[in-house]
């Protein structure tokens, strides 16, 4: 599989990277968006704005509108910071934000859970047949749906 490497980054260093992209991008850095970033990358699987609105309240002690949530993921997507599960209506938090390729998303229909792969061939012959279709501004959204190795395994000892 064509590859790229990059770091991946979790917990506290997560937020910090983020924060680094996004001011490095001109953008602010406010405590609303900490927070809404923060919550994400807390998540082990994707989540809607409404969820994130809900436990950014909490965390916040007041409460907060989705659609403030909604402007600042769309703001985290535009900057490499989020990915959205389009499927699923969903957010994750990119754990390489510094990192620019288009990404394939394994969506397990069992748990839930979402692994990121990475695929430069595949992406880039989809952007290649967009270009070639006289599209400009590609952005691959490949999404492939089944059951994960562990949820396999469940299967087969409840079988």
């Amino acid at each position: 599989m064509a590859t790229h490497l990059h770091h991946e980054h979790s917990g506290t260093r997560l937020v910090t990277v983020a924060r680094e992209v996004l001011t490095g991008a001109g953008e602010q850095w406010t405590e609303m968006r900490e927070d809404v970033f923060a919550e994400l990358a807390a998540q082990a699987r994707p989540v809607s704005a409404y969820d994130l609105a809900e436990d950014v309240s909490r965390r916040r002690g007041r409460r907060v509108a989705p659609n403030s949530v909604y402007r600042i993921l769309d703001l985290f997507v535009r900057s490499n910071l989020a990915r959205r599960v389009e499927s699923a209506n969903a957010y994750i938090a990119n754990t390489h934000p510094g990192c620019r390729h288009d990404c394939i998303f394994l969506i397990c229909d069992s748990c839930g859970r979402v692994v990121h792969n990475d695929d430069d061939r595949l992406t880039s012959a989809l952007i290649d047949a967009a270009h070639g279709a006289g599209f400009a501004d590609i952005r691959p959204v490949v999404e492939l749906r089944g059951t994960c190795a562990d949820c396999n395994e469940g299967q087969a000892q409840d079988s």
